[in-house]
């Protein structure tokens, strides 16, 4: 399991790397890691890009700050993915341009906000559902997203992006990675290719064990 000082090196890492190639941009985003007595989450207003390993703030298990900057305005959208989802130690969230120009277009289904264009979309990605616009840390969406947690890899908010969870940082990263492009091929496209069928479906499925 990785140590304290580990996990904050790493967010740091992936916070630059998101930002360097365009996925976060300005102050918005963040990102958590889950530790044994608490969590490890972003500063509120923090570059992704520009991130202090010290200034990284710490919560206890009860959401109480212990070191660090301000922590996060979205803290309890993070406590409630931990809280239903025993595999989830890291939570990752950006303002990705292709994934909000999608919402403000138009989804595919609110069950779907993407269709199976790729079959690394449908293995690292899968189900993504929309959750409807409120603003910036509504406390209806933390409850929205806390209860599909165990059920799906993600969430994209309507308007302010994705939302993803993984076992690992970096894991989090890659999965909005591949959502954020997918969605940029899909917009790109005129007209919308097909989705991948259902044999093609079931053999991914038996093959890789993706969840679709």
């Amino acid at each position: 399991m990785s140590t304290e000082a580990t996990l904050r090196e790493t967010i740091c890492t992936v916070g630059a790397s998101l930002f360097a190639r365009g996925h976060a941009v300005g102050t918005a985003g963040n990102i958590s890691a889950k530790l044994d007595d608490g969590w490890l989450i972003t500063p509120t207003d923090a570059c992704l890009g520009r991130l202090d390993p010290a200034r990284i703030a710490k919560v206890d298990l009860e959401g109480n700050a212990i070191s660090g900057d301000k922590p996060s305005k979205t803290l309890a959208l993070h406590r409630g993915i931990y809280a239903n989802n025993a595999e989830a130690r890291a939570v990752v969230h950006t303002h990705s341009t292709h994934l909000v120009a999608l919402t403000l277009a138009g989804v595919w289904r609110d069950t779907d906000v993407l269709p199976p264009i790729t079959p690394y979309y449908v293995m690292k990605v899968g189900h993504i559902p929309l959750i409807r616009y409120r603003r910036p840390g509504a406390p209806e969406v933390a409850s929205e997203v806390a209860a599909l947690a165990g059920r799906v890899r993600g969430v994209v908010l309507e308007r302010l992006g994705p939302v993803v969870w993984a076992p690992g940082v970096e894991q989090a990263s890659a999965v909005l990675e591949e959502l954020e492009e997918t969605a940029r091929l899909w917009l790109m496209r005129t007209p919308k290719p097909a989705p991948l069928d259902e044999p093609a479906l079931d053999d991914l499925r038996r093959t890789f064990g993706a969840r679709w």
